[in-house]
């Protein structure tokens, strides 16, 4: 018999996936979800993509008397409402902490009365900061948060105190957290609450560490979404793709599908329960790789703007070590990046986009947060 489950900011891009599986499972779907004019436009409508056999109740997390009326009769919460984006949490300040913070917070307080159970809360690769390197010796260590005097002239690259270079290599959920964001701070809260209040009521709680989620559905008229959303963004209205630094930077780019599969698996397995666990694919590409290839396939094969700029709260690698998420929740990714693309493009073709990464882009360096 199907269940009843709750998404929180359900209605966007990770959600409206996540609900479909849920539906094709023989759930009941409830979604909460602000509607948020950054994602969604101006109009407060409801996404034509979002399945109609979901029940979509228009509100936001912060406010107790929604939230509590969004949990009534459900079994189980997926959490992953929040506001996203590391450039613009370094100025809306108090937004990202209200929408992150205390909206996890009153969704919890709901929860210490009415306990579900299980609860699946979206966290993010963004917490660890800098990923994990190895010196030419072979030792592994954390990253370091590079200086500003560093940046400024140029020097990418983490090295050691002889000056030799450190190799990137997988970051494993051991890692201590290095919050170099707002963004970063609010989904460590995140994630910290949910666990702690879930052991506290008895309620069966897994921290999900997002990395680099694209695929159809997108958000690709805000500017501070995923980067390959903001590349489409760009391509589809004929710019070329803007890129910090000097474009080799890596990161984890993992499909959508993979994701929502992944929140699947961690509601249905027991060993996840207090758990954080990375969910990526495991492969690194860097930012330039990836805007060459995008563009390449949606047959704009045009070479991206390498600014040599810095955005404040920026790291320079950071890949998924998936291990533990096949050992705890039998995690694997099933879609390459050639497959994700092309579905990606396919999906580009329907798609309209405003390309708001100029103004994006003043808006931070006016408050100093480009270098």
């Amino acid at each position: 018999m199907g269940k009843r489950i709750l998404i929180t900011g359900g209605a966007g891009f990770i959600g409206s996936w996540l609900a479909d599986l849920l539906l094709d499972d023989g759930h009941h779907v409830r979604v909460l979800d602000l509607l948020a004019p950054q994602v969604h436009g101006g109009e407060g409508t409801r996404p034509a993509y979002l399945a109609q056999d979901v029940e979509l109740i228009v509100g936001d997390v912060r406010d107790p008397d929604v939230v509590r009326r969004a949990l009534d009769g459900v079994d189980g919460v997926y959490h992953l409402a929040a506001s996203v984006g590391v450039g613009q949490s370094m100025y809306e300040i108090a937004g990202y902490t209200s929408i992150n913070n205390l909206g996890t917070a009153v969704l919890l307080e709901a929860l210490a009365e009415r306990p579900v159970e299980r609860l699946v809360v979206a966290s993010s690769m963004s917490i660890y900061g800098e990923g994990m390197y190895e010196d030419t010796q072979g030792r592994r260590f954390p990253g370091y948060r590079r200086s500003r005097a560093a940046l400024q002239r140029g020097e990418w690259e983490l090295r050691g105190r002889d000056g030799s270079p450190w190799s990137p290599v997988p970051t494993d959920e051991s890692k201590q957290p290095d919050l170099s964001s707002v963004y970063a701070l609010s989904k460590f809260d995140q994630e910290r609450l949910c666990l702690m209040v879930g052991e506290a009521y008895g309620i069966p709680t897994t921290a999900l560490r997002f990395f680099n989620v694209y695929g159809p559905r997108q958000a690709l008229s805000n500017p501070y979404t995923g980067v390959l959303a903001i590349f489409a963004a760009r391509l589809l209205n004929g710019n070329a793709p803007s890129i910090f630094e000097d474009g080799r930077q890596r990161r984890d780019f993992v499909n959508v599908r993979d994701v929502s599969r992944a929140c699947r698996l961690a509601y249905d397995s027991v060993s996840a329960a207090g758990e954080v666990i990375n969910v990526g694919s495991g492969n690194a590409y860097t930012i330039l790789e990836i805007a060459r290839r995008l563009a390449d396939a949606v047959g704009r094969p045009v070479e991206p703007e390498v600014t040599g700029r810095y955005r404040v709260g920026d790291i320079r690698h950071c890949v998924a070590d998936i291990a533990f998420a096949e050992r705890a929740i039998g995690y694997r990714p099933a879609i390459g990046i050639d497959e994700g693309l092309a579905e990606l493009v396919e999906w580009l073709a329907t798609a309209s986009a405003v390309d708001r990464v100029v103004e994006a882009s003043a808006e931070l360096h006016r408050r100093g947060l480009t270098l």
